[in-house]
């Protein structure tokens, strides 16, 4: 069993920066296909930006372009999100996931994503 654990999460003000960091277990780490996802209270869990194994090709959603960055460090089994230009809305419960098939291309629904950690928080005020 995989296991992914985030962290990163925290209070920061909008403008600001914040790096979110996704470590998973496994040798088969650089492998996988990783993603972001995020849930706001009330709303359903959204797609933030992924990569596919290899990390050549990247997806991310409009909201976030050019604002956030996805990437990875296989000596660290790590994904790291970085976050910038920050907004309220960006507000969320932000988490990692692993796509253990090692797809070509980065998905960008849930169910397409085998491992999940439990999440950490991200706050964002204006």
């Amino acid at each position: 069993q995989v296991q992914v654990v985030e962290s990163g999460g925290g209070l920061v003000q909008a403008g600001g920066s914040l790096t979110l960091s996704c470590a998973a277990s496994g040798r088969a780490f650089s492998s996988y296909a990783m993603g972001w996802f995020r849930q706001a209270p009330g709303k359903e869990r959204e797609f933030v930006t992924a990569f596919n194994w290899n990390g050549g090709t990247t997806n991310y959603a409009d909201s976030v372009k050019g604002r956030f960055t996805i990437s990875r460090d296989n000596a660290k089994n790590t994904a790291y999100l970085q976050m910038n230009s920050l907004k309220p809305e960006d507000t969320a419960v932000y988490y990692c996931a692993a796509d253990r098939r090692g797809s070509p291309y980065p998905y960008t629904t849930p169910k397409e994503y085998d491992y999940w950690g439990q999440g950490t928080q991200v706050t964002v005020s204006s």
